[in-house]
């Protein structure tokens, strides 16, 4: 039985790795443990922690040292109201001690070429894409840097399906968007591990191979409901698609995937500044 045994069977059950003969690691337990959290106390975290989370997060990995995330704070009471207040069904939105957005930040690489007199046009796919991910990478680095401090989070996506509105309450300029928002606060409650889909669905070697998709997602189905069935009045959408006699998590994530989501984000993107070429 390894130090790591208890942490994979909550986050994989069955088929998770063996890890016979790792050497225990305190960081790699905690990344397996972790949980989204989204009720919080009221202390506020010590202002030289978080300073300090932020400059953890923007030491992560960037491409090609480019540095295209920014990570914007927002304290303002009248900020955080109005952003809450487009969200009612995420109260936490609104009331979590600390709230950062993390921006995909394609202006300030094209601005340098401006100031350096260099033919830079940053609105491409690949501006895009590289600012995305610099601002995924540096939101992931704080998650795991705030849960090493005893801190919880609960990332939040759904900040791009009002892009308008998010983008005028923090007057964003052309060229910089919102990956996602990101909840911080001590926990208030244990909270739960997700578990995660078999590793045979999310786990390749040398080529990819998808074959045995439908067993691994109906035997996945099965074991997440035993652990955290979905109740009836949570069924999405029964109206279109009636009411399943058993709801597991495709079809919920199915019916959720149905409604896209996001539909003003592209829209956006082109009148600010992306061509996507």
């Amino acid at each position: 039985m390894t130090m790591y045994a208890s942490a994979i069977e909550r986050r994989f059950g069955d088929g998770g790795p063996s890890a016979d003969g790792v050497a225990d690691d305190e960081f790699i337990r905690r990344v397996m443990a972790r949980k989204t959290v989204r009720r919080f106390s009221d202390t506020m975290p010590d202002e030289r922690l978080l300073d300090l989370l932020v400059a953890a997060a923007l030491s992560a990995s960037a491409k090609s040292d480019f540095q295209q995330a920014s990570i914007l704070r927002v304290s303002e009471p009248g900020k955080r109201a109005a952003i809450g207040a487009l969200f009612p069904s995420m109260p936490w939105i609104g009331v979590s001690p600390v709230f950062f957005v993390f921006l995909g930040d394609a202006r300030r690489l094209q601005r340098i070429g401006e100031l350096r007199q260099k033919p830079v046009r940053n609105g491409t796919l690949e501006g895009f894409f590289n600012a995305s991910i610099d601002a995924a990478l540096a939101m992931q680095t704080m998650i795991l840097c705030a849960e090493s401090a005893g801190l919880g989070v609960c990332p939040i996506s759904v900040i791009r399906n009002e892009i308008d509105k998010i983008a005028a309450i923090l007057k964003l300029p052309d060229l910089v968007f919102p990956v996602a928002g990101l909840c911080l606060g001590y926990p208030q409650g244990e909270g739960h591990v997700s578990l995660r889909l078999p590793r045979g669905a999310t786990t390749h070697r040398d080529s990819y191979d998808d074959s045995a998709l439908p067993a691994a997602i109906d035997d996945y189905d099965r074991r997440r409901d035993a652990r955290h069935a979905i109740p009836k009045d949570q069924q999405r959408a029964n109206a279109e698609f009636g009411e399943a006699a058993f709801y597991g998590w495709s079809e919920d994530k199915a019916r959720q995937a149905a409604k896209a989501e996001g539909a003003a984000f592209p829209p956006y993107l082109r009148s600010h500044g992306f061509t996507f070429d």
